[in-house]
């Protein structure tokens, strides 16, 4: 699990494709890594990885062919900066939201307009996922945890303060850009039991 709080930008120095699936490098840039094991999970851009290799300063992870097709991750160039978080532990503060890694569909981003110190942007969604998506809850957007400002059927918005601008790869996205969404688990949850509750029979509890 992730909390959507950004700990570093890295970048991406490598896509090797591997029958059909992919390798991917990755610079840890900013990533506190001194204790990095192998095998542990590291969101990129909002995509949970497992850590396959290490170097002094970049590590490695497998990105299978479903996570190529279903994220934006197989749509990057080298050199392309990327929000980096290590997987959250038990005693961390929850600052974010809960986030898993599983990313649940590419949006877009449709405008960015300065908004007094923030910028306000603008995201299109899938179709499928709108319904999960409330005015003044969470999603995860390149794995930023972020609040919905305003939403329609097209699409969300959302305020970036200058530090959330100024400590993730938001910086080096433009309009246009495709971009990771992982909507909130609780909404999920939510549905689900509403539809179990609707399907239970007459005087189940």
């Amino acid at each position: 699990m992730f909390t959507g709080l950004i700990e570093g930008v890295g970048a991406l120095q490598a896509i090797e494709p591997r029958g059909g699936d992919a390798r991917l490098r990755i610079a840890v840039g900013t990533l506190p890594f001194a204790d990095a094991a192998l095998g542990e999970s590291i969101a990129v851009n909002g995509v949970c990885l497992t850590a396959v290799a290490f170097g002094a300063d970049a590590f490695e992870a497998d990105a299978s062919s479903e996570t190529l097709a279903l994220t934006s991750l197989g749509a990057l160039a080298p050199g392309r900066p990327l929000n980096l978080e290590r997987a959250m532990r038990p005693t961390d503060r929850l600052g974010g939201h809960l986030v898993s890694g599983h990313v649940d569909g590419v949006g877009r981003v449709v405008s960015v307009h300065d908004d007094a110190r923030a910028q306000r942007w603008r995201f299109s969604a899938p179709p499928e996922l709108m319904r999960y998506v409330a005015k003044k809850g969470s999603i995860c957007v390149d794995g930023v945890s972020l609040t919905v400002n305003a939403v329609d059927a097209g699409g969300f918005e959302v305020a970036l303060v200058p530090h959330t601008l100024a400590h993730t790869a938001f910086g080096a996205t433009a309009v246009g850009d495709p971009v990771n969404l992982e909507v909130d688990l609780v909404a999920r949850y939510v549905e689900r039991l509403l539809a179990a509750g609707q399907g239970a029979p007459e005087g189940a509890a």
